[in-house]
């Protein structure tokens, strides 16, 4: 799974966000994701694909910048 289809998954389930709406462009606030939002899906990044995320990195604000430090994160893994 990469991790635009992660997003769209945790936030069709957790929101009901239609996952054609939920591209690069979309912010992540107008999706309805808010900081307690946004932790959940760390720590459902965290345990899918056993990275640890640096707790002092900053908040994305779209859903492309969430998948950059996703498959950044991801990349530096392998």
């Amino acid at each position: 799974m990469d991790s635009i289809d992660l997003i769209r998954e945790f936030l069709k389930d957790r929101l009901g966000a239609d996952p054609e709406k939920v591209v690069h462009e979309a912010q992540l606030e107008e999706l309805g994701v808010d900081s307690l939002m946004m932790l959940e899906l760390m720590f459902e990044f965290e345990d899918r694909f056993g990275i640890a995320l640096d707790k002092n990195m900053q908040s994305p604000k779209t859903v492309g910048e969430m998948v950059a430090v996703m498959d950044s994160l991801r990349a530096g893994n392998s």
